[in-house]
């Protein structure tokens, strides 16, 4: 299907992640005709948007084909589950993400721990189940801190730290009584792990194994991490807790026995795979995995990487990861979300934002739009997360310093970010 350099692209997707793909993406000379579908309106001002089903196979086989496309970025998770990217192959069209059975590496958290326990992954202790009665039983039996967690997709908020026994009975009631829908018709109950977090990302061609980045996210909304998890509230890459030990020992012990296990089941990866980490004492174990860039982390690593993420991309689509390689600048980005008042609770809707035309926009400076849309002549909020602050630098301090400075020249009284993004990392040098 691809004709010669020049190359049509669509991205699925709406949120910050989606932009910073098509940013990166973009950059790079093959580039011809980029769609994203549907976007949001800071997306809409550097690649045309598209409206139809993104979790219809059949429509986005049916897009691809009339619009003569080369390669499809599946952007968040929920197309994958649905078997998007399945139609897409059945079709020959040439897709980033993996396959539904693949997906489920995501789509249920127990089958994540059956994987680990199958090929002896470092993880935390755990039980899964169906039933309420079962569930409150078994948690009357442990000791808090416990981690309760939906087992399917839950739009990153379907995981409750329970500090106590009660408010591990109180989440399993929520779960159970509907409150992340259909993904908490089962539940994962697992040890509280010790440590600092990290997130690792490769690409995986269905044999090779290519690491591409780490990051560190802020789930908390509160400054110091406190307060209820979120979907993200900034990001910085490289996490530097991730030395070349730690990476070794995640990609030996972790990724690559996954991978080797998936492929020998019949369901070979293809894609980008996000493994969260906890590390504690230089030994990572595995908090989860997800089959999809994570959002805010991916607008770091993104901005880092740059054009080569078109080529490295289609390498992965096309099983040629063998050859390729990643070219790391010796910097740092940092991105910094600002999210409307109230999130991850209620918020209001349709806010007008201003002081985006203003913003410097190069290789060192982007905010990417999250939950954005346009109003007229306005850019307004429709989501919780609505803008990513994103900058490069020489060092962390540098690239925070940049963020931040977009952060303030955005005129939106109704919005609020966290203003302590990297303090570990900071605080360390």
């Amino acid at each position: 299907m691809q004709r010669g350099l020049a190359v049509n692209i669509l991205i699925l997707g709406s949120g910050g992640r989606e932009h910073a793909l098509a940013w990166a993406v973009k950059q790079n000379p093959k580039c011809d005709r980029l769609i994203v579908a549907p976007g949001n309106a800071g997306i809409a001002q550097i690649a045309e948007c598209a409206s139809f089903d993104i979790l219809d196979g059949a429509a986005t086989v049916s897009f691809a084909l009339e619009n003569s496309l080369d390669l499809v970025i599946v952007g968040p998770e929920a197309p994958l589950a649905t078997g998007v990217a399945d139609a897409l192959r059945d079709a020959q069209i040439p897709v980033f993400g993996p396959s539904a059975a693949a997906a489920r590496l995501e789509a249920s958290k127990a089958f994540t721990k059956e994987i680990c326990a199958a090929v002896d992954a470092p993880t935390a202790g755990y039980a899964h189940f169906d039933q309420l009665d079962a569930a409150k039983a078994y948690i009357n039996t442990q000791t808090a801190p416990l981690v309760v967690k939906a087992d399917g997709l839950a739009a990153g908020k379907g995981v409750i730290i329970a500090m106590t026994i009660e408010e591990a009975l109180a989440a399993v009631d929520d779960m159970f009584g509907g409150a992340f829908g259909s993904a908490g018709a089962e539940v994962v109950i697992e040890e509280f792990m010790e440590g600092e977090e990290a997130s690792f990302f490769v690409l995986v061609d269905g044999e090779t194994v290519l690491p591409i980045g780490t990051a560190q996210d802020h789930k908390r909304v509160g400054e110091g991490d406190t307060g209820p998890n979120t979907g993200g509230m900034g990001a910085y890459s490289p996490a530097p807790i991730m030395d070349e030990d730690i990476t070794r020992k995640a990609l030996d012990e972790i990724v690559k026995p996954t991978m080797a296990e998936m492929a020998r089941r019949g369901t070979p990866y293809q894609g980008v795979l996000y493994v969260g980490l906890m590390i504690k004492d230089g030994q990572p174990r595995l908090v989860e995995y997800n089959v999809r860039f994570g959002d805010p982390e991916c607008q770091a690593i993104m901005m880092r990487l740059g054009g080569q993420v078109l080529d490295l991309l289609q390498s992965c689509a096309n099983g040629s990861l063998a050859d390729a390689n990643v070219t790391w600048a010796d910097d740092h980005a940092m991105t910094v979300v600002l999210a409307a008042n109230g999130y991850p609770g209620s918020y209001e809707q349709g806010t007008r934002i201003g002081g985006l035309s203003t913003l410097p926009a190069d290789s060192f400076h982007q905010m990417f739009h999250a939950g954005t849309s346009q109003n007229g002549a306005y850019i307004v909020a429709s989501g919780g997360r609505v803008l990513n602050a994103t900058a490069r630098g020489v060092t962390l301090a540098e690239a925070a310093e940049r963020a931040y400075a977009l952060v303030d020249q955005v005129e939106w009284p109704e919005g609020f970010c966290r203003r302590d993004i990297g303090w570990r990392a900071l605080k360390r040098s």
